[in-house]
């Protein structure tokens, strides 16, 4: 079956790199965010693994915090290229593989742990899938990406503003999946006990161009395949800029901007997990539960 290829790999893979050579200290501040609400989600599972994996998590902190945490006894890192691992990282612990791909044995992890990378998968589903295979019966899967909602602002003001100028519109911003459809993703993969949620962080700039340039620092610049490849020139932004501060602006003049994360948890099939009654299996009736009585229709 033929994927369609919504995002261009190679260009991905350069946004990260430039991200990495280029971004200030501070850049990372939502991923910072991101892998400490995963790694508190994981204090609260009352058990610890031998082996994980952390999938494309841009540095090395979705590692660090697992392996601090004292439930991880190994953990393998995974990313897109050998400069985005950490250079003193143990033989064998590192693994440079594309983005589509988890090249390690079935069942072999305990845990897999992804950080803002899986919005950038073309085949999803079929990455999902792999994740489940390679997780023994009774792991975890862990993992957080940017959903519905994020950078809306963004995608109104260029939108409109192309719209405009030019007459027409094109993909600027990439699309996003909301939580129902993370769910149903998880469950078609063949995951049980799947848990998805979402929190929303609003972050503000002077204009923006700051947040723009957050994004490219952040590695999160235009990766759509299917993008204008013409420049749209500084008037187009200039005036994309000026509905953005029409728009979304604070009294104070700042911008805001939206960053929806949804948090996917799932497990490998096991006996020993809880399972739904099968239909009819109940003793008591709804009605008598709720001290009334049955009424037939």
């Amino acid at each position: 079956m033929d994927i369609q290829r919504l995002f261009d790999p190679d260009l991905v893979m350069r946004h990260r790199l430039r991200a990495l050579a280029q971004a200030p200290a501070n850049a990372d501040f939502l991923l910072n965010i991101v892998t400490d609400e995963l790694a508190d989600r994981l204090a609260a599972v009352e058990r610890s693994f031998d082996r994980a994996i952390t999938l494309h998590t841009h540095s090395s902190r979705m590692a660090d915090l697992l392996q601090a945490s004292g439930k991880v006894q190994q953990v393998f890192r995974l990313e897109q290229h050998p400069l985005l691992l950490t250079p003193d990282l143990p033989d064998g612990l590192s693994i440079v593989s594309d983005m589509e791909s988890l090249p390690v044995a079935n069942e072999s992890l305990a845990l897999v742990v992804s950080a803002l990378s899986l919005h950038l998968v073309n085949d999803l589903p079929g990455l999902l899938f792999q994740i489940k295979n390679a997780l023994r019966p009774d792991g975890l899967f862990l993992a957080a990406l940017p959903g519905s909602g994020t950078l809306s602002e963004l995608r109104d003001a260029l939108l409109s503003a192309e719209a405009e100028l030019i007459g027409g519109v094109s993909p600027r911003v990439m699309p996003f999946a909301d939580v129902r459809d993370c769910g149903a993703l998880l469950q078609r993969a063949g995951f049980a006990l799947p848990v998805v949620d979402a929190e929303t962080y609003t972050v503000r700039y002077d204009n923006m161009f700051a947040l723009m340039r957050d994004l490219r620092h952040m590695g999160m610049a235009n990766p759509l395949d299917g993008r204008s490849r013409k420049p749209p020139g500084r008037r187009f932004f200039a005036r994309a800029a000026e509905i953005y501060a029409e728009r979304y602006a604070d009294a104070d003049g700042r911008v805001r901007a939206s960053f929806r994360m949804v948090y996917l948890s799932g497990w490998k099939p096991h006996e020993s997990q809880q399972k739904p009654l099968s239909p009819g299996s109940a003793k008591v009736s709804l009605a008598q539960a709720l001290g009334t009585k049955e009424r037939k229709l």
